[in-house]
Parts: C-alpha cells; sequence; structure tokens
C-alpha cells in the first residue's frame, strides 16, 4: 500500500485549487479570478486498490498585512513540515516571490513536482524559458507544464505523484472525500460568490460562517453570516433596494444545491464586526487558530 500528504504550495492565483480540483475530481477548494481565495488548508484524498493520495491546497503565499494573512501563512509552514511530496506550482508569467518558502522546499529532502500552469496563456518559446529557470533553481525537481484548466498534463502529474508515494497504511477510511465539514463548503461557496460579485475591498473583508445548517427531507435549511468590517461594507453587500444580496444568495443556493445533490433554502444575514482580521478572538472562532 501507498499512502501519502501532497501538498500544494504556491503564490496566490496560479491555479492551485483549479489543479487540486482536477486532480481530486471534486470541486473542494474555492476556485475565482482573484488572488487569496483560499484562506485554509482544504485535504482531497483520492483512493485507489492499493494506494491513497491525501492532497493539501493551502493559502497563497503573501507577506502578512494583518493577523488573518499570519495565520494563513502558519498553514503553510505546517504544510512545509508534514509533506511526503511538494507539489510547487507557478505559472508562465510569474517569479515566486517568497524565497524563505522556496529555500526551504530546495533544502528538504521530500520530492518536488514543480508544476508550470496556464500554459495555454503562453507560447512555446517562454515555456522553455521557464522550464530553464526553474531546472537551474531547483535541480532536483521534476518539471511539468500543465493547464489545469484544459486538462493538459494533469494524468502526467497523477502518474508522477503515485510513483512517489511512500509506503505507507491509509490515513483515512476509503470512502472520504476530505477532512472537511458539508458546513465549511457552503461557507466557502457563499465566499466565492462575494469575490465574483463584489469589487475592491469588499471580498477579502468578509468572513462566512453558517449559523445553522438543518437536514429535511428533500430539502436542507441552511442560515449563514457574512462578517464584514464597516456599515458601509454592509450596505455594499445588500446593494440598492436589496438586489445585490438577493443575487448573491441564489447564486450561491445553486452551487450548494449542484454540491449536496439536494434542494436547500438559504438565508443570509449580515453583521459588522470591526477589525476581524487582527482579532485573535474572531479569527479563532472562524477556524483560523492553528491545529496543535
Amino acid at each position: 500500500m501507498k499512502a501519502g500528504f501532497v501538498n500544494i504550495i504556491g503564490n496566490p492565483n496560479v491555479g492551485k485549487s483549479t489543479l487540486m480540483n482536477a486532480l481530486v475530481g471534486e470541486r473542494l477548494s474555492i476556485i475565482t479570478s482573484k488572488a487569496q481565495t483560499t484562506r485554509k488548508r482544504v485535504m482531497g484524498i483520492v483512493n485507489g486498490d492499493d494506494f491513497q493520495i491525501v492532497y493539501t491546497d493551502t493559502p497563497g503565499i503573501v507577506t502578512p498585512s494583518n493577523k488573518l494573512h499570519e495565520q494563513m501563512m502558519g498553514f503553510v509552514g505546517t504544510a512545509l513540515q508534514d509533506a511526503d511530496l511538494f507539489l510547487l506550482v507557478t505559472e508562465v508569467g510569474e517569479s515566486f516571490k517568497n524565497r524563505h518558502v522556496l529555500e526551504r522546499v530546495i533544502n528538504s529532502d521530500v520530492p518536488v513536482i514543480l508544476v508550470i500552469n496556464k500554459i495555454d496563456l503562453s507560447n512555446q518559446e517562454v515555456i522553455r524559458e521557464k522550464i530553464a529557470y526553474w531546472q537551474e533553481q531547483i535541480p532536483r525537481a521534476v518539471i511539468v507544464p500543465c493547464s489545469a484548466t484544459e486538462g493538459f498534463n494533469v494524468d502526467k502529474i497523477f502518474d508522477l505523484i503515485l510513483e512517489r508515494l511512500p509506503e505507507h497504511p491509509a490515513y483515512f477510511p476509503p470512502d472520504e472525500l476530505t477532512d472537511r465539514s458539508m458546513r465549511f463548503f457552503v461557507s466557502e461557496i457563499v465566499r466565492e460568490k462575494i469575490l465574483l460579485y463584489y469589487q475592491k475591498e469588499i471580498p477579502y473583508s468578509c468572513e462566512v460562517a453558517v449559523e445553522s445548517y438543518e437536514e429535511k427531507d428533500g430539502i436542507d435549511s441552511i442560515s449563514c453570516l457574512i462578517f464584514v468590517e464597516r456599515e458601509s461594507q454592509k450596505a455594499i453587500l445588500i446593494g440598492h433596494q436589496g438586489k445585490a444580496i438577493k443575487k448573491l444568495g441564489i447564486e450561491a443556493r445553486k452551487d450548494i444545491e449542484e454540491f449536496t445533490g439536494k434542494r436547500c433554502f438559504l438565508s443570509l444575514h449580515i453583521k459588522v464586526l470591526k477589525d476581524w482580521r487582527n482579532s485573535d478572538r474572531a479569527l479563532k472562532s472562524f477556524g483560523y487558530a492553528l491545529e496543535d
């Protein structure tokens, strides 16, 4: 039996979550065109007859400007410690900004598969230059050009991972898909819609918590609280005559129903919690306190 933790690391907006979802075959990590969408570690588990791959999507690497960012980078630090294999995701148009994290990957004994994502947006000459650059940076890494959105080379990445998994008993039961609860994914779906439909600082000032989740025959009843930092942000979320929050609820409900396979009644409420991104108490209540 082969089993291990494949920790996915990279800068914001390089398509880490898209790649993880392609490898897992399920929509587990939040995906939008905006940077800093993943805030917590999300595990996706793939089981076979003689293997178990535990993918971990980590937040994009940023320079912390508040306590929320510090907690996010704490998740990245944990991922650097417990990996059996690093999946280091870059794209053709970017360089790795955090040299400290890169050095930790380079100096570790953990196998590295370096993915150059979004090659469908580039050309062969640029891709060759990027491959040569990363071969110089991490000589021991296996480098794979990829397009996660198009599915190009995703199967190749999967095969390379399988070859490099250590011999180990399975870490999770064979029927588990993720370590996260349904409440977590509901909150992520709502937050994804906020990222998609609102501009400027609004998405980054919001956190979503599931207040209640009642499963019934044929329909689930779900109530979510959206936390913002200022009254002005609350007004923007609601929109003129409540049109913005209504649209948000409709679009989130569609995705929740697709994810759960059941109809749902979704109610959204907004609460102002000043400077929550710098509040230890708030961050802990939102699940950002690091695991022991």
